[in-house]
């Protein structure tokens, strides 16, 4: 990715920055300095959404905000992964798409192609429905 805007390097600290192939040290203010994508504040708001009377940990706040940065990485790399492997320097929507799927299981209505899903409906094996009875019969005599 290019950028046609100059950045002053008077405000970038002189020891951050990222090695290059030559051993040298990138200046590059974008690459030492990463924004946030999910700040604490939008945290909040999100949480207020959800139920306005709910108040976060501190320590939920970050472990969240962790998990949501841990998730945004992995979703990068691995689609450009993707996009490597089909030996584009273009990453596309159907690469952050497979990812989402084969990694994590997810798949996004309506984003990336026109293709109608079903609903895919999991078969239960005869161990789990013999499970799920006895769990239903022990229920209803706890319950007399």
């Amino acid at each position: 990715m290019t950028s046609n805007t100059t950045t002053n390097m008077k405000n970038v600290p002189s020891n951050t920055g990222t090695p290059t192939a030559n051993g040298a040290i990138s200046k590059d203010p974008i690459i030492s300095q990463p924004k946030k994508i999910l700040t604490k504040a939008r945290l909040q708001e999100l949480v207020l959404e959800v139920d306005p009377l709910q108040q976060l940990d501190e320590d939920v706040e970050e472990h969240l905000l962790q998990l949501a940065d841990d998730f945004i990485e992995s979703v990068v790399s691995g689609s450009c992964s993707l996009a490597k492997h089909r030996k584009s320097n273009t990453l596309e929507v159907k690469d952050v798409m497979l990812h989402l799927e084969n990694k994590w299981n997810m798949w996004i209505p309506g984003m990336g192609c026109d293709e109608v899903r079903p609903y895919k409906k999991l078969i239960s094996t005869e161990a789990h429905k013999q499970r799920m009875n006895l769990i239903k019969k022990a229920m209803s005599h706890g319950k007399k």
